[in-house]
């Protein structure tokens, strides 16, 4: 699937920032658990935390194949950072789609300059793959709107400045509705930074309301509205991850490749084993067909099609495919892949999560079923 020249010219600097910029802090970022907010600096300076905002307010506004192509290259990068963008992009694109044009202009030009970082609030402690069963409620009082309840699994939760929320509008099943709230706003806490398998430089909390007042014009949807929303929104989302899971892959694929060619073992390199071929074969094969599933899926959205199903099969084939991927980029390795001297360590922790957030490979499965059959 070609590029456009454009498209190229955009991948080619953003994989240069990645190698020069990204890649050289995501060791001393994992292993301290803090995010590299100069890369994140850089990212806005570049126009990418403006992705996915209208041109009209700052924004690129640019279109789902460009936006794949960006989260794979960053998530090559460092799968922490690529995270935290896509949250970033998923708010700015509700605010985008659903808010009013006040709403618009007060929020995303300094969204698209990168600060304030956005958060999105769908997760809670018993709810994640069936959201619908949520419990933060959201109770109309006059101009106001009082939101109380937990969301649990929050990317950017600390460092976000503005967060989207789904909340039951009086506790009403049928009323999920979806809601700007400014981190600042009183009566919000932020939990515990959650201590992580992989992805350790991305700050995931809690996000707790107890009657925490919004203005009712920050109401991005109609009360009951806000589920259709989410999962509008989250199919792109899955195109984004799926997209940074082949980034993984390939970081890992290309890890392998170069110990391969340096390492000797009975008197010959690894890439001389046959076995090992055959690996190199096997990764490189799943990575490229899990980007051309990515890329196919974004190729569906730009062209108006319905593409919950592909966005489904990319996700959930890139993600178990990043999980196979690095972790025979450890096994070749050895030894030396276990340890945090190289990168495939912590390539290989990070790749589990792409499996689980998003929607999990089982709910993907689920979805790809429900096209064949229903």
């Amino acid at each position: 699937m070609d590029l456009s020249a454009e498209q190229r010219q955009i991948r080619d600097a953003v994989r240069e920032f990645a190698a020069e910029e990204i890649r050289p802090t995501a060791a001393d970022a994992d292993r301290e658990q803090e995010f590299p907010e100069g890369v994140w600096d850089g990212l806005a300076e570049m126009g990418m935390t403006a992705m996915t905002v209208p041109e009209a307010y700052g924004g690129l506004d640019v279109d789902s194949l460009t936006y794949s192509v960006v989260n794979e290259e960053v998530a090559y990068g460092a799968l922490s950072v690529a995270t935290a963008l896509s949250v970033h992009c998923l708010a700015t694109s509700c605010i985008a789609e659903f808010g009013s044009d006040d709403l618009k202009s007060e929020w995303l030009p300094e969204m698209a300059d990168g600060r304030p970082v956005g958060a999105f609030a769908l997760s809670e402690p018993d709810a994640g793959s069936n959201p619908a069963q949520m419990t933060t409620e959201a109770v109309r009082d006059g101009d106001e709107y009082v939101l109380n309840g937990k969301k649990q699994w929050i990317t950017n939760g600390k460092r976000s400045g503005v967060a989207i929320v789904f909340a039951k509008v009086d506790g009403d099943d049928d009323k999920i509705t979806q809601f700007l709230v400014p981190k600042d706003t009183e009566d919000i806490e932020v939990g515990k930074k959650e201590d992580k398998l992989g992805l350790r430089a991305s700050d995931t909390t809690s996000l707790l309301f107890d009657d925490c007042r919004i203005p009712a014009e920050y109401r991005l949807t109609k009360e009951g509205k806000g589920m259709s929303a989410a999962l509008h929104i989250l199919t792109g989302g899955r195109i984004g991850i799926a997209s940074q899971a082949v980034g993984l892959a390939q970081a890992g694929l290309d890890a392998a490749l170069e110990y391969a060619d340096e390492r000797e073992q009975f008197d010959r390199t690894l890439s001389e084993i046959q076995t090992i071929r055959h690996k190199l074969a096997d990764m490189e094969t799943q990575t490229q067909a899990a980007r051309l599933l990515a890329r196919d899926a974004a190729r569906r959205a730009d062209a108006g099609e319905d593409h919950r199903d592909a966005a489904a099969k990319a996700k959930y084939f890139a993600s178990e495919a990043a999980v196979d991927v690095t972790n025979e980029a450890v096994q070749i390795h050895g030894g030396y892949g276990y340890t945090t001297e190289f990168d495939v360590e912590r390539l290989y922790r990070d790749s589990k999560i792409t499996t689980i957030y998003e929607g999990t490979s089982e709910i993907q499965k689920e979805v790809i079923a429900r096209g064949l059959l229903d």
